[in-house]
């Protein structure tokens, strides 16, 4: 765990050196020496710093993925002389109770600022990160890497507390959650129209209707049944002969039979009449 902190607090030391390409073998060397003892080292420099979460919430620091966290660094310089913040950057620990113990998850962006900060005066700056992760808890370690009036330059804690990683919160009007509530809502429209067609609908048989006027009419005539000549019956009454199918329309038990079962008239040739009447 050691080694990993002093790698990190080496390379912000080492990307604060390369402005300042003057300095002495001497003074790097030093500057090593300072960072042995890890984050929690406090520099031999009169300049206090706090870090502040505008957006955080009263339950904790909460890193949203995909959001930009905004973090305020305050600098307070009691030096008799001026102080130079030189970088500021982060790095994303397990938490210290891990069972694997504390190791080192991700590299924060580093930011130069090079911003100088006079005898007696406070000064804050932004510092903005983002993250893609799982959510989980994390511990959120930032330093400060100054400089003095002398050139010396020295690592400073600026926070080191539990933050949780958490996603962005989803809205209804996302266009891709209603793209993905369009696409659900087609497959169960589709997935009940299959049940009703292939189990519902043979329960309840339809009624067929017939078609327009034209095709009725069409229809009609040609359902109607022909009458065979053998089945049809000669009826002879006083508007003349008639023809009427064998079926019967009338209840014929009440009718005499003597009404029913009537001779056939016999049918006279009228040229025969003729004859006759000339032979006498």
């Amino acid at each position: 765990m050691g080694l990993f902190k002093f790698a990190t607090w080496a390379l912000l030391a080492l990307q604060a050196l390369q402005i300042h390409a003057d300095l002495e073998i001497e003074e790097i060397t030093e500057l090593e020496d300072d960072t042995e003892n890890g984050p929690n080292s406090t520099p031999n420099l009169k300049v206090s710093v706090s870090t502040s979460f505008p957006e955080s919430e009263i339950f904790g620091i909460k890193l949203v993925n995909g959001h930009p966290t905004t973090a305020v660094l305050s600098f307070e310089n009691s030096e008799p002389g001026p102080v130079m913040v030189g970088f500021v950057g982060g790095s994303l620990w397990t938490p210290a109770m891990h069972p694997q113990g504390q190791q080192l998850v991700r590299n924060l962006t580093t930011v130069r600022y090079n911003v100088e900060i006079n005898a007696g005066e406070k000064m804050s700056l932004t510092y903005a990160f983002a993250t893609e992760m799982h959510p989980q808890d994390l511990t959120l370690s930032l330093v400060s890497v100054l400089a003095d009036a002398n050139g010396s330059y020295y690592t400073m804690q600026a926070f080191n507390e539990t933050v949780s990683v958490v996603e962005a919160p989803t809205s209804i009007f996302d266009p891709q959650i209603i793209f993905l509530y369009i696409f659900l809502a087609g497959i169960f429209v589709g997935t009940c129209y299959f049940i009703y067609n292939t189990w519902v609908a043979q329960l309840f048989p339809q009624k067929r209707r017939g078609g327009k006027g034209g095709e009725r009419a069409k229809r009609s005539s040609g359902q109607t049944k022909k009458v065979d000549p053998a089945d049809q019956i000669a009826v002879i009454g006083a508007d003349g002969p008639a023809v009427t199918s064998g079926a019967q329309a009338y209840d014929e038990s009440w009718i005499p039979a003597h009404h029913i079962n009537k001779p056939e008239a016999r049918r006279i040739n009228s040229g025969a009449k003729v004859k006759t009447k000339n032979r006498a």
